[in-house]
């Protein structure tokens, strides 16, 4: 046999790829942002341990604790319930509840606003060193706020035991929870995209921080939508601030929120989630490198 035969055909090297001729598959936007969305809610465990130790760390080595946050809050809203009522010439005890339930409702939503546009900023150690969904960050402040509402929840329950006329737990106190529920999913929405422009542009957070004080006076937190004509009612109307506190304050005093508030929460749910289900897809990938 001869030795040609026993040589063994080397394959074309036309057949074998290069390195400069192999394409990766690229993956789709969508469906890592559809997988950020989706890991870092059913990583519940991990922030909400985050969210306790922000709260924890906070006011570690003080005597009341978180309960600092509630102890101001109530020094607060007890004076200028007294001296509102006076400046507005209103009874005390339908004005009372009123306030009371609104500033607690306003402190949650504002705060949401204003923290969540620092997120990616803030958190943006552990994101350059821990590989975790981004969603997982907003999720975190999001659910900090919550908790410190159920601390600030303490300071209503007085004004249910002395207003108990006006202010009261029934059945419509139930729909705290939706109410709550639609805040959150709001927060989450609203918060990745305020978080997403908070980490391209810095400045973002004092403009928030700014809007949310004019917003506050625009809002009726402190006065009734009943003080303006009619021809001014739709200062209220078309503020999605004025029905997100209404859903909330609404029940915490014992009262069904109204048929237009309800419609406008789930109109800018839907929006929110659109809006920011199109923003993650398209930036998700340039948050690492804003930071």
């Amino acid at each position: 046999m001869s030795n040609e035969t026993n040589i063994e055909l080397a394959a074309d090297p036309s057949d074998i790829p290069s390195q400069e001729t192999v394409i990766f598959p690229k993956r789709d936007p969508r469906l890592l942002a559809w997988r950020d969305m989706k890991d870092g809610l059913f990583k519940w465990h991990i922030w909400l341990m985050l969210a306790y130790q922000d709260i924890k760390l906070r006011y570690r080595r003080s005597v009341l604790g978180p309960f600092w946050i509630t102890l101001s809050m109530a020094i607060t809203v007890y004076s200028m319930g007294f001296l509102y009522s006076h400046l507005f010439h209103t009874d005390l005890q339908s004005y009372f509840p009123f306030l009371v339930g609104g500033m607690v409702t306003w402190a949650l939503i504002s705060s949401q606003v204003s923290e969540l546009t620092d997120t990616f900023v803030v958190a943006d150690g552990l994101i350059k060193q821990l590989k975790l969904p981004y969603s997982l960050y907003v999720h975190r402040v999001a659910m900090r706020n919550i908790l410190i509402f159920f601390h600030n929840m303490l300071v209503i329950v007085p004004i249910l035991a002395i207003f108990h006329e006006v202010a009261k737990v029934n059945l419509y106190t139930l729909l705290l929870i939706p109410g709550l529920l639609f805040v959150y999913i709001n927060s989450i929405s609203f918060g990745m995209v305020l978080a997403m422009i908070g980490a391209r542009y810095r400045d973002i957070s004092q403009v928030i921080k700014s809007l949310i004080q004019v917003i506050f006076f625009l809002t009726p937190v402190m006065w009734r939508p009943d003080v303006l004509s009619e021809k001014k009612r739709f200062v209220v109307l078309l503020n999605p601030f004025s029905s997100f506190i209404e859903i909330v304050r609404s029940p915490l005093i014992g009262r069904p929120p109204a048929f237009h508030d309800v419609v406008m929460v789930l109109g800018v749910t839907l929006v929110g989630f659109l809006i920011s289900y199109k923003m993650f897809v398209r930036y998700r990938s340039r948050i690492v490198y804003w930071l």
